[in-house]
């Protein structure tokens, strides 16, 4: 592994998001000074919070899982994510309701989830399930450690026996072809194939080894932490800030400062912070703009589909909803065909809808509940572009109300309007192509391939964030800034694994 030459005793990281904090508390725990240097007025980058009529609203990611790699960070600094966090396992993880009416609660307890597939769908449909689980652990193992979890230096370093155990296991075939062979219910096989969305590609065209994707919501467990999403960065850099940290908050950075091949400091309005080493987490254009530089690719990147949010508040709520809601449409070829080819907004959407207040009532006033809508959309690239965002907003925001009455969300259309997110808000943010999903997980961006969080031409900076390895998601987020520490220090942390819930965290019902 490369790592970065000359010294690196005091480290700033520009941006406090997950992946910051992540490498924050690696560098620490490696013995390094560490400045974090943050635009906005509090941590969580993306997962940010706004409190709004008494709501405490999470900006961005709802689903949090693998709670190893929290765990991991925490331990970086001799702390335990027990002291910081109290996270609550859902159960179940996800309620899917399908056009048709049928509901399935999707568990990752083994047996419970049999005896919901058997109950949906049949003996033979239980026996693909428990098939298909074994097949998901075992494309977690082929690829964790060697694909997900490693700085990539050569796509050399692909040539390993476990490309040839997820080549065995079909990980190079389509997702939805490979999740068919254990489940021909068109309705399951969705539960287990729409995550490739995350990635931004339809699961008829996306490798099965995205499967990960599933297996991590599937399997290893969703959990939700008290205080919200946004509670996991505050804890974060709470922790990074008692292990020594010096976080600027409401500080955007203006430019890096160079003495030769090597960044000397970090110019602010207010402030020139001298430096041996620099993390950029900052959405890829924003970094290469900072460095001077845009490493050259052979194709143009290609970015994820974006999405619509919207919050809403108000007392009512509706006792066939889960924490979070997977609310299916009829169609499901055709609208991938319109979020990535066609750049049409979805005909007849699947939605995610989460209530986070069904764990933790105290993100709402005392008697109401808050909900947030998830719809993907196209990014700016393929759709519609900013600008034509500000008169479709409200006619979408309207349609997807009336969507959501119909499909049994009666009252929805006039609960408290918290706001509504669109791809012009997220590029507004400096956030390419107007999605927070960034470059897709096609294979030409993936591995190897992806962006790599070293950038020719500049010695003493690393990259981190969903834009360049692993990926996008909150899991590989936090990896990132493990790697990118991992370049600094040259030291490799233990290697996380998924498991049972630890010392700590507990389970509730959702």
């Amino acid at each position: 592994m490369r790592t970065l030459p000359g010294p690196t005793d005091h480290v700033v990281v520009v941006g406090a998001g997950l992946s910051g904090l992540s490498a924050a508390l690696h560098l620490l725990g490696a013995g390094r000074r560490v400045t974090v240097v943050e635009r906005a007025g509090l941590p969580g980058g993306r997962a940010g919070r706004i409190e709004r009529g008494g709501y405490r609203i999470d900006t961005g990611p709802t689903v949090l899982t693998m709670p190893d790699l929290i765990e991991e960070a925490f331990a970086a600094v001799g702390e335990r994510l027990s002291d910081r966090l109290v996270l609550q396992q859902l159960h179940p993880a996800y309620r899917a309701r399908f056009a048709d009416g049928s509901e399935l609660d999707v568990h990752t307890d083994p047996r419970a989830m049999e005896a919901e597939v058997e109950r949906f769908a049949g003996p033979r449909a239980a026996d693909g399930y428990r098939r298909l689980r074994r097949w998901l652990e075992q494309v977690y193992q082929a690829q964790h450690r060697r694909f997900i979890d490693s700085n990539f230096d050569s796509p050399l370093q692909l040539l390993h026996p476990d490309l040839a155990r997820l080549a065995a296991l079909g990980g190079f075939g389509r997702l939805d072809d490979r999740i068919g062979r254990f489940l021909t219910d068109p309705r399951l096989r969705r539960v287990f194939s729409f995550q490739a969305l995350y990635a931004g590609v339809p699961p008829a065209r996306a490798l099965a080894a995205y499967a990960v994707i599933a297996y991590m919501d599937t399997v290893a467990g969703v959990y939700f932490p008290r205080g919200g999403m946004h509670a996991l960065p505050r804890a974060m850099a709470d922790a990074a800030a008692a292990a020594g940290a010096a976080f600027r908050y409401g500080t955007p950075v203006t430019r890096l400062e160079r003495a030769g091949g090597r960044i000397s400091a970090v110019v602010t309005a207010d402030e020139r912070i001298t430096c041996d080493a620099v993390v950029l987490t900052p959405d890829l254009p924003i970094a290469y703009r900072l460095l001077g530089r845009r490493p050259r690719r052979p194709v143009r990147l290609r970015h994820a589909p974006s999405a619509v949010v919207l919050h809403a508040g108000g007392a009512r709520t509706w006792p066939g909803t889960a924490h979070h809601t997977l609310s299916f449409g009829a169609a499901w070829e055709r609208t991938f065909d319109e979020l990535t080819r066609r750049g049409d907004l979805m005909s007849d959407p699947s939605l995610l809808v989460t209530r986070p207040t069904t764990s933790d009532p105290a993100l709402a006033p005392p008697g109401r509940h808050l909900h947030y809508v998830l719809a993907p959309c196209p990014n700016t690239e393929t759709g519609p572009g900013a600008e034509g965002w500000s008169a479709l907003a409200p006619r979408y925001r309207d349609g997807l109300l009336s969507l959501l009455e119909r499909r049994g969300f009666t009252g929805l259309a006039t609960a408290e309007d918290l706001g509504t997110v669109t791809p012009a808000d997220w590029a507004a943010q400096g956030l390419a192509a107007g999605t927070p999903f960034s470059a897709a997980h096609t294979f030409a961006q993936t591995g190897p391939f992806r962006p790599r969080n070293l950038v020719r031409g500049t010695e003493n900076a690393v990259l981190a964030g969903c834009g360049t390895t692993p990926g996008v998601g909150v899991p590989t987020v936090l990896i990132s800034g493990k790697l990118a520490a991992a370049r600094v220090t040259g030291l490799r942390p233990p290697r996380s694994r998924a498991g049972a819930p630890r010392t700590g965290e507990r389970t509730v019902p959702a």
